[in-house]
């Protein structure tokens, strides 16, 4: 177990480490998410992810499911 923490903490520094040298702008981890506005599923209504801020978890998927 602590073998697979200290990977985990090592993963970490090496994408400090590529962020600081290739997009420091980039975002961190712990780092807020901006504010956006989506449509719905039916491409109706608007939805901002700040509509969320404190109420509930959210979860951001990025793929394709075709």
């Amino acid at each position: 177990m602590l073998n697979k923490v200290i990977q985990a903490l090592k993963g970490i520094r090496k994408g400090s480490a590529w962020q600081k040298r290739f997009n420091p702008t980039a975002p961190k981890t712990g780092d807020a998410a901006i504010d956006f506005e989506l449509s719905d599923v039916r491409g109706e209504n608007p939805i901002r992810l700040s509509q969320f801020f404190g109420r509930r978890p959210v979860a951001l998927v990025f793929g394709s499911f075709t």
